[in-house]
């Protein structure tokens, strides 16, 4: 326990209406010690107060940090509150200074209602007198002895509280720290220049502890986004298949795992494959919401028996009942593969064209070409009535079908303005084929190209979907 010192003169506080004289602690080797009996704090008028340093959380125009631009080191100097209704007035609080030397502004209350009124947001820190009497506890007893201190918590959870209490109840200091004040003095053990490192302490401390919550708050979210967005990936549907599958996905927002582009794949009782991918306008939230729903929709009408157009035109009302805006559309290239596998059904909607990489004869080298867009349909959510045809695609014995966002393909190329295009992307991918690559390396081998042609990471979304099938 702190140890009191010989005391010092009183010097009235800057908007105190009384001036009291206080006296402070001394650590073992006769020099005053922290807060709450913390290491001696360095002697000398000088001397600054060891805190925490503030994170970069801590914005100074921070709304919700009361006070913010009166900190150490600020232009305006701290305010403190003190609520306490000593009769007597032998609570003394003389003239404190913060690490600037500028004067510590000190304003008085008799009650928390009085208190309630003076709290503005200059208050930096409350020094709170536990001998209080909270509204509605007419008695101190053990159970109510926080009673003021926790309806001072509540009136101002933002801001520090320092708890001021008798030289022989240092366990109710200690209590009034467990329940969340950011301290405990002694009334009779102070003088000013404790008072004042104390002070700087507690709202460096309340500053700091904000900063933590808030960043253990948005580690939750993230982590609780990043559950839901893996739940929300597409688990391909294809057992029975001899089709082998694979898939990349990369967002275009930072820090996301899913954006406006979403994929599919399913098998329906018949033996038909079903695959599906499409882009929504933007790579925000909202968009990835979206594409998640229309994939669900696609889902479900796929194995309710629906195929093309019948499919795309009720796409198309989930999307125009649930987007946030008739400016709001989506592409949609849908696949439809044979059970025998040699054959396909393709319907584009405002989509590209998937690329087909086959066999050229017999044991021949393997080339990559895009399937024809002649019959491509307008994007969903663009014309109320449009229609989207089906076109029959012939795939052969052994081959590989690639589906893709245009996220792939608007990549720049080099220093310059030009884009990869459709054209850049067929020729990269058939270098990749000329070295041997399939199915999940093809794919990396794809994306880590066109962002390196870029110059870095794509800003768009990119998806891109690999069916592949041999002899």
């Amino acid at each position: 326990m702190p140890v009191p010192i010989p005391r010092q003169r009183a010097i009235p506080a800057v908007e105190s209406g009384q001036a009291h004289a206080v006296s402070a602690p001394s650590g073992p080797s006769g020099g005053p010690t922290g807060p709450s009996g913390g290491p001696p704090i360095p002697s000398g008028e000088g001397a600054a107060l060891n805190t925490t340093p503030a994170t970069p959380a801590d914005n100074p125009d921070d709304p919700d940090d009361p006070g913010s631009a009166g900190t150490a080191g600020g232009s305006t100097s701290l305010t403190v509150l003190l609520v306490e209704d000593d009769p007597a007035g032998s609570l003394s609080v003389p003239e404190l200074l913060d690490s600037a030397g500028k004067p510590i502004r000190v304003r008085t209350a008799r009650n928390l209602t009085e208190a309630g009124r003076l709290l503005t947001d200059d208050v930096n820190c409350i020094l709170l007198d536990l001998a209080l009497q909270a509204p509605g506890h007419t008695a101190a007893g053990k159970d109510d002895e926080l009673a003021v201190l926790k309806h001072v918590l509540r009136l101002a959870p933002r801001h520090a509280v320092l708890a001021l209490t008798g030289s022989g109840d240092a366990e109710r200091g200690a209590e009034a720290v467990r329940v969340g004040a950011q301290d405990y003095l002694f009334r009779d053990e102070l003088d000013g220049r404790l008072l004042s490192r104390a002070i700087r302490y507690a709202v460096e401390r309340k500053r700091s502890d904000r900063a933590e919550r808030r960043l253990t708050e948005s580690k939750l979210r993230a982590q609780e986004n990043a559950r839901l967005e893996r739940g929300l990936l597409p688990t391909p549907l294809l057992e029975g298949s001899s089709l082998r599958f694979a898939a990349r996905y990369r967002p275009g927002r930072s820090r996301a795992l899913l954006g406006g582009d979403f994929y599919d794949t399913v098998r329906t009782p018949d033996g038909t494959v079903h695959a599906m991918i499409g882009d929504v306008c933007g790579h925000g939230p909202d968009e990835a919401a979206l594409g998640v729903e229309l994939r669900i929709a696609w889902r479900a009408l796929t194995f309710a028996g629906l195929c093309g157009d019948q499919l795309l035109s009720t796409l198309q009302r989930v999307l125009e009942h649930e987007r946030e805006s008739d400016e709001i559309f989506a592409t949609l290239c849908t696949v439809d593969i044979a059970p025998d596998g040699r054959s396909a059904g393709l319907c584009l909607a405002g989509h590209p064209a998937p690329l087909l990489a086959r066999a050229d004869g017999e044991g021949g080298t393997p080339v990559a070409e895009l399937l024809p867009y002649d019959n491509n349909g307008p994007a969903l959510g663009l014309l109320p009535k449009a229609r989207w045809p089906r076109t029959q695609i012939e795939l052969g014995g052994s081959w590989g079908l690639m589906l893709y966002t245009d996220g792939l393909i608007e990549g720049r190329v080099g220093t310059g303005g030009e884009r990869l295009g459709q054209d850049g992307m067929v020729d990269l991918i058939r270098r990749l084929l000329d070295q041997d690559l399939g199915g999940e390396e093809l794919l990396q081998a794809a994306m880590s190209e066109v962002r390196d042609l870029n110059g870095g990471e794509l800003t768009d979304d990119v998806a891109v979907l690999l069916l592949s099938r041999g002899n």
